[in-house]
């Protein structure tokens, strides 16, 4: 069961909270993010609209924070490496596993012409269409579902991003990357993961490097752990 929505067209954010995230921009460019367009990205879209209201002061740090049903809203520089490393011109078909708040789809909608993101509960789904329909978004389409299965409907995607920890790359993400795409995600243990950069080189060729090392939330589903 899904239900894929599209916002209305307006502008993706307002002058708000400028200077706080100017300077968490400015932190990332320091830390080692290189990609203007990626840099631009995370100085257009308001992170503080997209957490709990309570959390809001805290919008602008470094740091997860929680959004409910055991889940968090990414670092900024998870967000900002994880697009980076998916090296988008700007004219590409992003799928993303673990839609979250909806921070990274509103990422990924400056970056890409169009964006599916998948969303395992259905209250999360639900709340990142409300955010992003209120940021004025209109490429991104959000679906509620099992994310480990992908969207194949959609298919073939130029690019995969998966925001949550796997044992192993679903094998049906695989077979819905395009060829000559790359996929991006953290697979390994439940304790620690490992970010993968996995390319599709041919109709039966892919080639993966490694990152580094990270800790990401379970990715459950039919291709994931159980829940």
């Amino acid at each position: 069961m899904d239900d894929g929505v599209r916002g209305a067209r307006r502008s993706p954010g307002r002058a708000e909270w400028t200077v706080p995230r100017r300077r968490m921009v400015e932190r990332l460019a320091a830390g080692g993010i290189r990609d203007r367009r990626v840099l631009a990205a995370l100085a257009a879209v308001p992170r503080h609209r997209m957490v709990p209201e309570a959390l809001q002061s805290q919008a602008y740090r470094d740091a997860a924070l929680p959004i409910g049903d055991g889940q968090t809203i990414s670092a900024p520089g998870t967000v900002a490496a994880m697009s980076e490393a998916l090296e988008l011109r700007g004219d590409e078909s992003v799928l993303e596993i673990g839609t979250g708040s909806g921070y990274q789809a509103a990422i990924l909608s400056q970056l890409a012409a169009r964006v599916v993101s998948v969303e395992r509960v259905q209250r999360l789904a639900a709340a990142a269409r409300r955010a992003l329909d209120r940021l004025g978004i209109d490429n991104v389409l959000v679906y509620w579902g099992d994310g480990t299965r992908g969207r194949p409907s959609d298919a073939p995607f130029d690019r995969i991003v998966v925001t949550a920890g796997g044992p192993q790359v679903p094998t049906p993400l695989l077979e819905q990357l395009a060829v000559g795409g790359c996929l991006v995600g953290p697979f390994g243990s439940r304790a620690e993961q490992s970010l993968l950069r996995v390319r599709r080189d041919g109709p039966h060729a892919w080639s993966e490097e490694r990152l580094g090392s990270c800790r990401f939330v379970d990715l459950v589903g039919s291709h994931g752990w159980s829940g």
